[in-house]
């Protein structure tokens, strides 16, 4: 015998070597004796034994998915039952005991009276040899193999019955005694060489490839048959056993599970498509068809270079473009590299709202685990370089640290450094107005806290929303006043300026006589919002608008729909009892608040339009 084990089972060359070695090296045997030195004489040097029990520890730490036929060929003709199991279902002992069967009829020598012949390989071709299998029916029985057994679109058994005038049973017999006749067929010497062919296919498959790959694999595939007219590769692919068709792939054993475990690979965040290839090359896939199946497994994406897991949340999917990029990005470079049909003002929105994800710069984001400072804006930011200076600091200094730092300009900073919320010290100094020379202040107290205030509501992260109510005059470009508990409750007090930045420019709250919105014209275009509709907005830590859009309510919406559609709440509830509770724990009530205490905060508060829906 001139057969390595490496010969005899096709995974052993599929599989890296670095992965094979510290399962099977043998101390009697030489380095990479599985491809080094033939079978019998490693079984001869260690035991048979042996042998098989390295090559059943390889299969259940690196192929347990894969059916055994697939591990060990030969194993279809010793025992075909067994050959369909998989060695996790089985277990190591078991799957040793297999092999041991093989190996053993493999190298127990002929008896000398009686020599085994060994079948040649037929001097007709492979598809003449199909050929006279099928020569040998009758019409019917042909015109079943071509249009059921072996069609790309199975008729059906009515459709042969009422074709051939018999009952559907009559058919069905048909078709179990031709699937009895080929499998007989099989058996027999004159066969020998398409199940060599068939068993050559499985090596050169592996666990997964594209479905054309089989037409491929040789040229005479795709000659036809021409006693059933279909071409040879149709009827070979019967023959692969074990084999599952799935969106156009030909996967050995489960397509769902294979895909799952591709999945896996890769739990742990991206890696580099090189080192990717070769960890899903352990699974049997072919390296060269590898990126093709990693493309083809939902959740998984190809992105610079990386395979990264691809889940349907945007803020995960920014997560991992992240990770990949190693840097910030602006909330556009994001959107492009995501590449699918996220607006930009819902990626700026989760970037601001998740906590895994920090403004870097005025227009860049990368992962809170990365560390550094945040941007906050450009006056909350000077006020930090005034804390960290103690309470005063030097306005020169100021400029320097924020614009060496962030994508700000120095006249910028100049200009806010002596705007409101900053008083003069001494020449050159300030520090944040109304505080002492050590930096504490006394935070402005609202008459009305924002759980008391008419259209503002907490959603399910403790963030308030102000709801406005679109008209003519914010479609024109006019400001609009802010109610004081909510404004208080952005960190402002009279006399004090917030910018909160959005895409289209910034949007900016003053509060002189009563705290203002600017314009917010342009965020109202994006939505392309008419009157009537509804915008809930706030501002966040690191100084952006957010926005949520929500269209008039549709015509025939029931009172209670309706009033959660006020809130923000737009899925569908049971009962009044949950709407109420809902719209309770939005205007900061707890759970165990009663229908009554519910209507009474809604009249403090003002929110008389929620309370019209509620028979209040």
């Amino acid at each position: 015998m001139n057969l390595s084990l490496s010969d005899l089972a096709p995974p052993v060359r599929w599989t890296s070597p670095g992965q094979i070695a510290p399962i099977v090296e043998e101390p009697q045997l030489p380095e990479a004796w599985w491809q080094a030195i033939p079978l019998d004489r490693a079984c001869a040097i260690v035991g048979t034994q042996t042998v098989a029990g390295h090559l059943a520890d390889l299969a259940v730490a690196c192929w347990g998915h894969l059916l055994l036929g697939d591990i060990l060929p030969l194993l279809r003709f010793s025992d075909p039952a067994e050959a369909e199991r998989t060695p996790e279902s089985l277990g190591k002992d078991v799957v040793q005991k297999l092999f041991i069967g093989v190996f053993e009829r493999l190298l127990e020598p002929a008896p000398d009276a009686v020599p085994v012949p060994v079948p040649s390989r037929p001097d007709k071709p492979l598809p003449e040899v199909i050929d006279e299998l099928f020569a040998a029916l009758d019409d019917r029985q042909r015109a079943i193999a071509r249009d059921r057994l072996y069609a790309a679109q199975r008729a059906t058994l009515d459709e042969l019955a009422q074709r051939f005038s018999v009952t559907r049973e009559r058919i069905r017999q048909i078709e179990r005694d031709l699937r009895d006749h080929v499998e007989a067929w099989l058996g027999g010497a004159q066969a020998a060489a398409l199940v060599a062919h068939v068993a050559w296919l499985r090596t050169r498959l592996g666990s997964a490839v594209p479905a054309d790959d089989l037409q491929a694999a040789v040229p005479w595939h795709r000659t036809e048959l021409r006693t059933l007219g279909i071409p040879v590769w149709r009827f070979v692919r019967t023959l692969l056993t074990g084999y599952e068709q799935s969106d156009g792939w030909l996967v050995a054993g489960g397509a769902d599970e294979l895909r799952e475990k591709t999945r896996q690979l890769f739990a742990d965040g991206p890696r580099p498509l090189g080192e990717a290839v070769s960890m899903v090359a352990q699974l049997g896939v072919r390296e060269d068809v590898a990126e093709r199946w990693i493309l083809a497994v939902p959740q998984l994406r190809v992105l610079g270079q990386h395979v990264v897991p691809w889940p349907r949340s945007i803020n995960e999917k920014a997560e991992a473009v992240l990770a990949v990029a190693g840097g910030p990005l602006s909330p556009e470079e994001i959107q492009e590299r995501i590449g699918e049909d996220y607006s930009l003002v819902g990626i700026r929105n989760q970037l601001t709202a998740d906590e895994r994800f920090r403004r870097i710069d005025r227009n860049k984001y990368g992962l809170t685990r990365w560390g550094g400072d945040e941007y906050l804006g450009i006056r909350e930011m000077i006020a930090r370089e005034i804390e960290r200076a103690g309470g005063e600091a030097s306005v020169s200094t100021i400029v320097t640290n924020l614009t060496s730092k962030y994508d700000v300009s120095e006249s910028s900073v100049r200009a806010y450094s002596g705007g409101p919320g900053f008083e003069r010290t001494q020449r050159g100094w300030i520090r944040v107005a109304g505080t002492s020379g050590g930096g504490e202040a006394e935070p402005y107290q609202p008459r009305k806290d924002v759980s008391e205030t008419r259209r503002s509501f907490r959603s399910r992260d403790g963030r308030w929303w102000h709801r406005v109510d679109i008209n003519a005059e914010h479609l024109r470009g006019s400001g609009s006043p802010l109610p004081t508990g909510f404004a208080a409750y952005l960190g402002m007090a009279p006399g004090g300026q917030l910018t909160a930045s959005v895409p289209s420019g910034d949007v900016v709250i003053s509060w002189h006589n009563q705290p203002t919105m600017g314009s917010i014209r342009n965020v109202l275009a994006e939505f392309k919002a008419g009157e009537g509709d509804h915008v809930f907005l706030t501002v966040s830590d690191g100084g952006e608008l957010l926005t949520r859009y929500l269209p008039a309510a549709p015509v025939g919406m029931p009172p209670v729909n309706r009033a959660l559609y006020l809130i923000g709440y737009t899925a569908p509830v049971s009962s009044e009892i949950e709407g109420l509770r809902l719209i309770g724990a939005r205007i900061g009530l707890p759970d165990t608040a009663t229908r009554e205490e519910i209507l009474g905060r809604l009249r403090e508060r003002g929110d008389r339009d929620i309370l019209g829906f509620l028979g209040g």
